[in-house]
């Protein structure tokens, strides 16, 4: 079976996708694999379960579980890697998911587990992915979008800054176009609106999925492992384990960091964020801040 992760990225889905990857019966492709130097391998995937946590921190020499962009661009098409709006079901060529489908085949076949396990961020590209994997099942990892927003401005490849004309996410539509016009087109402003247009896309992806797709908030996983992380393995068809358990056990699961978006921002921003995402935030169950209103 085919498994996504997906997100709209600095959401937590790393950390999900990692985490589902520690239980024995899923297969991923490794960052080794991304880089050119070896097609990922049974061995590899066992290995790296083996290892502890520190082994996939960013920022680092790293050996982990991984988005595959470099390899989906050579193997597949860049139209997969960073495309400019949402890929729906009509996108999907007969040559793209041939070469889609030979990118999982081979791959799956090398490493011989019940799930191979993926993961992208950005657009949910989940109607493509699903006419070209018919038995896919997708996890929409969700999180605060005010904290989304807050860390995308302090990664060094947010490319807010050049304007929808030079960032990640294709044309800001008319509509957000004059919401950022009316907030003075700030750039917690304009991250905020591309967390509201990617949550947005993967909310419309979902309504269309059924019950092929299920949405986790990430505080949540923080706040409850155990019942979050089953809810996945069971969409899945996998079940918690002695195995898995280690290696969850591995990870520093912390909420310090949720609210860490109010110092970083200030109450001027956080209240302009919410006037544009209010809708978005409270559909997936995130109070509106009481600093906010008073600011």
């Amino acid at each position: 079976m085919f498994a996504l992760v997906t997100g709209t990225g600095r959401c937590g889905s790393t950390l999900v996708h990692e985490l589902i990857a520690r239980h024995p019966q899923t297969g991923f492709v490794t960052n080794v694999d991304d880089l050119g130097v070896q097609r990922t391998t049974r061995r590899q995937v066992d290995l790296w379960r083996r290892m502890p946590a520190a082994v996939t921190q960013k920022g680092r020499a790293r050996f982990a579980p991984s988005e595959a962009y470099r390899v989906l661009g050579r193997e597949v098409s860049p139209l997969v890697v960073d495309p400019a709006a949402d890929l729906r079901e009509d996108d999907l060529t007969p040559w793209l998911e041939e070469r889609l489908r030979r990118f999982v085949r081979e791959r799956d076949e090398r490493i011989g587990l019940p799930v191979f396990l993926h993961k992208l961020t950005g657009w949910p590209r989940a109607g493509l992915l699903s006419a070209a994997f018919p038995d896919a099942r997708f996890v929409h990892v969700v999180r605060d979008g005010r904290a989304v927003a807050n860390s995308w401005l302090q990664m060094p490849w947010w490319k807010g800054h050049l304007g929808p004309q030079g960032w990640h996410f294709g044309p800001l539509p008319a509509e957000l176009d004059e919401l950022w016009s009316q907030h003075g087109r700030t750039q917690p402003v304009l991250a905020g609106l591309a967390w509201r247009m990617l949550v947005d896309a993967h909310d419309d992806a979902a309504a269309g999925l059924g019950d092929r797709w299920i949405t986790v908030r990430h505080e949540d996983v923080l706040r409850d492992p155990r019942t979050e992380l089953t809810r996945i393995l069971q969409h899945f068809g996998l079940g918690w384990n002695d195995e898995f358990a280690s290696g969850v056990d591995r990870y520093a699961l912390h909420e310090e960091r949720t609210q860490a978006y109010r110092d970083d921002l200030g109450g001027r921003h956080v209240a302009a964020l919410e006037a544009v995402m209010a809708q978005q935030l409270t559909r997936h169950g995130y109070d509106l801040s009481s600093v906010a209103a008073g600011t």
